[in-house]
């Protein structure tokens, strides 16, 4: 096999380095006591993706277990997923004990998302016992969790074991920061706090939308540009190297596009799929390959439009969703992207590689990602994709690295708490 042709990025900051050869984000010798995690995670992989990537800045990568809130699905249940969990599982046992069996047997949804053949059931009593049996053996345990389901377990976590544990909520609980240590949430969750979010978001809506209390002393929140992720320079590295035979011998410049679909914030359809194909058309001339990937939310409308267009241009190859998925390869391989503007998690990870970023539809996004559109091209990460563009002229920006920072910020708090990570 020929050599790896370098992937061009430029590296993210890194920590300080100690005399021992260790970032000192993880010394702290026979001090160091934080050395495992528990992650608790929504079934949703945007969700747990946050938290694992946060993990893996830590140094914990392999020293943390997934739990996973699952609730109740089939039938009726999926018409219930905007009660608290703990009472929705509590209505789906009375209805079975009630109707026996004419109610579908339960789904289990543990394990689909993140690849594993099974993974833990959340209970905080469980977390908490252990967290408890092992603290002098093993020291204090960090918490994190992300999603509106694992809310209440992880509250209920810090509240049982508050000397035990350092909980960690990602994404605004909309709730009391009190009951937690450590909240991380993107800039623009507090939009409607803004001059022109008081302008274009119904008063109504405001306290569904942002956060109005501010933090408790006791609480730390750490405000992001984008969201959390497990893409740094050594998951690239890896890539590059996993992806070699197949991304090196295509013609440069390679130019990666991904779709994902409309949603509330965001509100596109066919219109938009047919502009970013005549787009496609126009700048293909200065591509040496095009590779496209819909998201698994992505409207068969929406699709069918793309692939009937260029399903027959040499240069195209379009996934067709099948395993191994080529993200990681087209993140770390890719001269370019072009993105549709509906998803923060997407665009944070592709702006992650200080290559050019392309956006698309970011007119039609509203309200708070709007303001995450704002925030990227003031600060030169991204620009729009008009179609004019010639893709073999390369720009960069500096990297956005929210989730080093924000493990920085974990492991500053933690220090104030008196602990340390150990590798």
């Amino acid at each position: 096999m020929s050599p790896m042709k370098p992937i061009r990025l430029p590296e993210p900051p890194s920590p300080t380095v100690s005399k021992g050869g260790l970032p000192d984000i993880f010394e702290g010798g026979v001090y160091g006591v934080v050395r495992r995690a528990v992650v608790i995670g929504n079934g949703f992989p945007v969700s747990e993706n946050q938290c694992v990537g946060l993990v893996r800045a830590l140094g914990l990568a392999d020293k943390h277990v997934l739990y996973r809130v699952t609730r109740p699905k089939g039938g009726i249940n999926e018409w219930l997923h905007w009660l608290p969990v703990s009472l929705h599982k509590t209505l789906d046992y009375l209805l079975r004990k009630i109707f026996r069996h004419r109610i579908t047997p339960l789904v289990s949804e543990n394990g689909g998302s993140v690849g594993l053949s099974s993974v833990l059931e959340a209970d905080s009593k469980q977390i908490v016992t252990m967290a408890r049996e092992t603290y002098e053996k093993e020291g204090p345990l960090l918490v994190i969790a992300s999603g509106r389901d694992t809310i209440s377990i992880a509250s209920s976590i810090k509240r049982l074991a508050s000397e035990n544990v350092f909980v960690i909520q990602i994404n605004h609980p909309r709730t009391q920061l009190n009951r937690f240590d450590l909240v991380i949430t993107p800039r623009h969750d507090y939009y409607a706090l803004t001059p022109e979010g008081q302008e274009q978001v119904p008063r109504f809506l405001r306290k569904w939308i942002t956060p109005h209390e501010p933090p408790d002393k006791n609480v730390i929140q750490v405000l992001t540009l984008g969201a959390l992720h497990q893409v740094d320079f050594a998951a690239l590295r890896s890539a590059a190297s996993v992806w070699h035979d197949e991304f090196a011998p295509l013609p440069k410049p390679l130019l990666v596009v991904n779709i994902g679909s409309s949603s509330g914030y965001c509100r596109y359809g066919v219109d938009l799929a047919k502009h970013l194909t005549a787009n496609l058309l126009r700048v293909i001339v200065s591509c040496g390959t095009v590779r496209i990937c819909f998201s698994n939310r992505t409207p068969e409308k929406v699709s069918n439009v793309i692939v009937k267009e260029l399903v027959d241009n040499p240069k195209v190859f379009i996934w067709d969703g099948q395993e191994p998925d080529p993200h990681m390869g087209h993140l770390a391989w890719a001269d370019a992207f072009v993105v549709t503007a509906d998803s923060v998690s997407m665009i944070s990870e592709v702006c992650s590689t200080g290559k050019p970023v392309y956006v698309m539809g970011a007119e039609h996004c509203r309200w708070k990602l709007a303001d995450f559109h704002k925030s990227l091209k003031e600060r030169g990460v991204v620009r729009p994709f008009t179609g004019s563009e010639d893709i073999s002229e390369s720009w960069s920006y500096p990297p956005l690295n929210d989730t080093a920072e924000a493990a920085h910020k974990v492991h500053q708090a933690l220090i104030e708490r008196g602990w340390r990570l150990r590798p």
